[in-house]
């Protein structure tokens, strides 16, 4: 009776095949896949898809609707990217460095010293420079608010003093 064992590179009979018998660990991807369909629902109505309902993209789902007919509206949109814009930018560096350490583990087919680490570098910049563009997107976002206040400061301005409650009713003394 042939036992089978559970270990990585095992086929099915418990033989090893033949692409797994050299450079275990080498491969990028994993031995295994994860399928995930995730499909919002709010009190059993499917969440809405693009088109003439909604927007087609996830970035619906993280900014709110370009709708700038209000100072607050304006805030509001500029605050909730900036939010968005650095919250990604964080994950996005961690990535850059979870990818680099991955990569770098991978051996160098030409054997150099430091190659691997060299290779892994290269690639991970790339998405190290996408981290740094949404650091600069979410500094655009702030600055892009502090402009709209100076630009238009005279009108924010008039309706600020319109829109203020009035303080204490005034006495009037000639009324008696």
């Amino acid at each position: 009776m042939a036992s089978t064992s559970a270990t990585p590179g095992a086929g099915a009979n418990g033989s090893q095949t033949k692409a797994n018998t050299k450079n275990f660990g080498a491969s990028f991807a994993p031995g295994f896949t994860i399928n995930v369909n995730a499909n919002k629902t709010n009190n059993g109505v499917p969440a809405r898809r693009g088109g003439a309902d909604g927007p087609s993209s996830s970035a619906g789902a993280l900014l709110p609707e370009a709708d700038f007919s209000a100072p607050a509206k304006v805030r509001n949109y500029c605050n909730t990217l900036r939010a968005a814009a650095v919250t990604l930018s964080i994950e996005v560096a961690m990535g850059a460095e979870i990818l680099n350490g991955v990569l770098a583990a991978v051996p160098d087919p030409e054997g150099r010293a430091f190659g691997s680490r060299a290779r892994a570098r290269k690639v991970s910049r790339k998405m190290q420079k996408s981290a740094d563009a949404l650091r600069d997107a979410a500094k655009n976002a702030a600055a892009c608010y502090s402009a709209f206040q100076q630009e238009f400061e005279e009108e924010i301005n008039r309706v600020r003093h319109r829109a203020r409650r009035p303080q204490q009713p005034v006495m009037n003394w000639a009324e008696q």
